[in-house]
Order: structure tokens, then C-alpha cells, then sequence
């Protein structure tokens, strides 16, 4: 049979207890949401859904084609530039996900030659990014920069070194000035993903990178996604004005993808123009944050102290997690279930995402429905 191998796939998958089924949901749901990744809740925002709504009404349904054709708008121009601004880079580059953005950092900045120095905890598009690059993948131990120095030490040539800025499983956050430290030592550059630092670490949540002190630095690239903290869909790439006219030239997912959505990049930009106003909103997501963690530990839950707005809490097995998961939803609770493959030490977890727009209430009624479903 023709694919017959699916079905023996699909088998061990039953087996395992990994199955995964889309759950389509309505545009008015009664949960409480702790499984999005709306970190500073302005997906709906009135003025978020406004952006989106004028930008479809002046430019389209859609872009039309790749940026270098007919895809590139004066409104990707300005939420570009106004990116750039508010991260203190050089440059930004706008793409239709964040994915597309880290398979172009990591393709477009590695050539054949070049060592990709890869933590083991990375998110799965920058895995994808370092595969398809031409150079040589080493994956080095996790949040480990002694690691990624005595991999750098190994090569001559040209090296780049690839991390999340905060990992999207445990929330936990990356080293980053001793990353950048390691870097320099070996002439290496660095390509960060900020996608779950954005927004909600650094001065008004200008990022992770900006934390750090590494903000405009020549030698580091960051990339990030206008889906979570900005509560649109799209990604960008962040750096020198010189790599980002590379990606222009180079960047497969740029040059051959349709440009973002119009109205994407329009929601995108209310909602930082919304940040820049309002910048008490990414305290208040790492306060919330905090704030779960703290009662979950308090409950007798094993909760990963969260270095920005994700909290991770393990469960003892995929059966346990999935089951975990929809008890919660079946008492108004919608949290994130994740399973092997999707987390690289094979533990199973619910993952919650803290939003700067829950109340003490809410809060407070998320811990108790997780307590009371425990397996």
C-alpha cells in the first residue's frame, strides 16, 4: 500500500499516547486562557483589531506576492523601521512567521563552512533552520556557554552560535551576555530567537537581547515573532543594516514567500505603537507570572520558576499531561499540554502562559482548577 507506513506510524503514535488532533475554537469562548501565547493581551485589543481591519481596507486580503515583487508595502516599511527603533537595531526585516524569519537568520548567515554552535533546548525552526543551512550543526548542552566556547575552540573558520533568548517549554531564559562573551572570544557571531522574550522582558519589553546589554551589538542577529506579545501573526529578523540587506539578497523564505499579510503587519504595528505607550504591560505579564508560580509551588506542584511570562508545571506521564489537560478545559480552563517530541528531555508538561491582562481573581481560579485536576 501506497503511504502504508502511516498507518504503522499512526499505531505507535496511539500506542504512546501522542496523538495530536486540531480542536478548532470559536471567535467568543468561555475558557479562561492560559494556553495562548497573548502574553500582553492585545490580540483583541480594540485598537489592535483596528489596525488589522484598516490595513485590510487600504491594502488588501492579502500582499499579493513576494516582498520583491509586489508584496512589500509602505506599511511593512514603517512597522520595519518602527521595530528597529524600539529594539535599538540597525534594521529590521519583516516575514510572514516566525519560523520563515529563523530559517532565514540561520540559512542566510551560515554557509557552507560554517560551524552552527546549536543548544539542545532550542525551538524546533531554528533546529530547522541549522539542517538545511550548508554549514556543520554541533548541539552543545543546554543554557551552557562553557559549552559552546570549547565547541567554538574547535574551529578556525567562520562560526555563528544559535539560542533562544527565553525556551519555550520551561520558559526558562538563555545566558546570553556570557553567550555573547563566548562568541567574541572565537570571532563567532550570534543568532538569538526572542520570540517569548519580546514584549515582555528588557526596558518596556523591548526584549531579552536589550536586557542584556547586547542591543545594536554588530555581532548579534535577534529574531521574533509579532504573534505572541503583539498578539498579530509574522516574523522579523533584527541586526546591522548590512546582514539585513543580505537576507534581502539571500534569504530563501524572504525572496521566494508571499509577504506578510497586510493585515498582520497592521495589527502588529498598533500593538507596539499600544507598548510604547503602555509599557507597565510587560512588568505586569512577568508579575502574573511570578504570581503562578508561586501558588502553583505553594499547592505542591513541580512549577519551573519562570524567567518571563512562561510556567511550566511537569506532569508524570503524556497519558497523565493529555488527561491533565482536558480535565482543566472541562472546568473552564485552557492550558497547553506538551509531550515527546516537543520537549527535548522527553517530560511531559502543562505550560501555562501568564497574560499581563488577568486578574488576581483569574488567577486565582486557574491555580485551584489545576490543583483540583492534578493526576
Amino acid at each position: 500500500m501506497v503511504f502504508g507506513w502511516i498507518d504503522e506510524q499512526a499505531e505507535l503514535r496511539r500506542r504512546a499516547g501522542l496523538v495530536r488532533t486540531l480542536r478548532p475554537r470559536p471567535s467568543e469562548s468561555p475558557l479562561l486562557d492560559l494556553a495562548s501565547n497573548d502574553y500582553l493581551g492585545l490580540a483583541r485589543h480594540p485598537e489592535v483589531t483596528e489596525g488589522a481591519a484598516r490595513a485590510a481596507r487600504d491594502w488588501g486580503g492579502g500582499a499579493t506576492g513576494s516582498r520583491l515583487v509586489t508584496g512589500s508595502t509602505e506599511l511593512h516599511t514603517e512597522l520595519e523601521r518602527e521595530l528597529a527603533d524600539f529594539c535599538g537595531v540597525e534594521a529590521a526585516l519583516v516575514f510572514s512567521s516566525g519560523y520563515a524569519a529563523n530559517l532565514a537568520a540561520v540559512t542566510a548567515l551560515a554557509p557552507h563552512g560554517t560551524l552552527i554552535v546549536s543548544d539542545a533546548g532550542n525551538h524546533a525552526s531554528l533546529i530547522d533552520g541549522c539542517r538545511l543551512a550548508r554549514g556543520t550543526t554541533q548541539v552543545v548542552a543546554h543554557a551552557d556557554p562553557d559549552a559552546v566556547r570549547k565547541a567554538l575552540g574547535t574551529r578556525d573558520g567562520a562560526a555563528v552560535t544559535v539560542s533562544d533568548t527565553v525556551f519555550s517549554v520551561d520558559g526558562d531564559a538563555a545566558p546570553l551576555a556570557e553567550l555573547a562573551a563566548a562568541c567574541r572570544e572565537h570571532g563567532a557571531g550570534l543568532v538569538v530567537d526572542d520570540a517569548h522574550g519580546f514584549g515582555v522582558l528588557g526596558t518596556g519589553g523591548r526584549g531579552a537581547v536589550e536586557a542584556a546589554g547586547l542591543a545594536g551589538a554588530d555581532d548579534v542577529v535577534v529574531t521574533l515573532t509579532l504573534s505572541k506579545s503583539l498578539g498579530s501573526q509574522g516574523g522579523a529578523v533584527l541586526g546591522p543594516a548590512r546582514v539585513i540587506d543580505h537576507l534581502v539578497n539571500a534569504a530563501r523564505t524572504f525572496i521566494f514567500d508571499t509577504g506578510l499579510a497586510p493585515a498582520a503587519a497592521g495589527a502588529a504595528l498598533a500593538a507596539l505603537r499600544l507598548l510604547r505607550r503602555e509599557p507597565e504591560r510587560a512588568a505586569r505579564a512577568r508579575a502574573v507570572a511570578g504570581e503562578l508560580h508561586a501558588r502553583l509551588t505553594a499547592v505542591g506542584l513541580e512549577a519551573v520558576r519562570p524567567d518571563a511570562a512562561v510556567v511550566s508545571v511537569r506532569a508524570p506521564s503524556p497519558e497523565d499531561a493529555v488527561r491533565w489537560a482536558a480535565d482543566c478545559r472541562g472546568a473552564g480552563l485552557a492550558v497547553g499540554c506538551f509531550r515527546p517530541p516537543s520537549v527535548p528531555d522527553g517530560v511531559s508538561r502543562l505550560r501555562l502562559t501568564a497574560r499581563a491582562d488577568l486578574s488576581e481573581g483569574q488567577i486565582e481560579r486557574a491555580v485551584r482548577v489545576i490543583g483540583e485536576a492534578r493526576p
